[in-house]
């Protein structure tokens, strides 16, 4: 039977994995289409205005809707679908995850050039970046387990693809950046063990994120 939701994707994308995960904590059913985002096919250019993932197509009488950007398809989650609120109910703590989220998103503009550049001083450069980031994050955490203590939300669903990454990039170079921060780590870690964010990628992320990461003949390959 086919879901009446589907999630347009790409294997590596943390912004779709955002979606994955609130989709999952919601416990809603959905088809995933991964596609090549180097060879988008022409029906996904057709509704995705920005040719980018995620993109939920949601059925409708008179055909079907397709939603993008990943805070649009969350937040959109959040109001029609039953199960867990992965937004507090306050309306000043909400705006207020709402802005951690696009914090979150600014470390993964950062991670970008950490993880593609070619060049020590560039690494450098965004490593630092990255770092001085996440210790402000460290300023802002209680006692856990996630952002907001015992409620997963959807800054957690934010945070846990940017974290999943380091799953590989610990293997590679001793990159320091959580270093001392005890709170973060343990974020890290409680994300690592969350069911939804588990499967919100394939068995072979790690291995097709190496791939990733030779194509674009990554310093990260080489420091040391």
């Amino acid at each position: 039977m086919t879901s009446a939701l589907t999630l347009i994707s790409h294997h590596l994308c943390p912004y779709v994995q955002r979606a994955a995960i609130a989709l999952a904590e919601k416990n809603v059913a959905f088809d995933r289409i991964n596609i090549d985002l180097a060879a988008k096919p022409d029906w996904f250019l057709k509704i995705s205005p920005l040719g980018k993932v995620p993109l939920l197509q949601i059925p409708q009488d008179t055909g079907e809707a397709a939603l993008f950007e990943s805070s649009v398809i969350c937040e959109y989650l959040e109001e029609t679908q039953a199960g867990a609120r992965l937004h507090p109910t306050d309306a000043l703590e909400r705006a207020r995850h709402r802005g951690w989220m696009e914090y979150g998103s600014s470390i993964l503009s950062d991670l970008w050039g950490f993880e593609t550049t070619g060049d020590a001083e560039t690494f450098e450069q965004k490593r630092q970046a990255v770092a001085a980031k996440f210790a402000t994050v460290e300023t802002v955490l209680g006692d856990g387990p996630y952002f907001a203590g015992n409620d997963f939300s959807l800054v957690d669903a934010v945070f846990a693809p940017i974290f999943r990454y380091f799953d590989l990039f610990d293997t590679l170079v001793d990159h320091k950046i959580f270093n001392g921060l005890t709170r973060v780590s343990a974020l890290r870690q409680a994300l690592a063990e969350r069911p939804s964010v588990r499967k919100a990628v394939a068995a072979d992320y790690g291995e097709r994120l190496m791939v990733f990461l030779k194509q674009h003949d990554a310093y990260l390959l080489r420091a040391q």
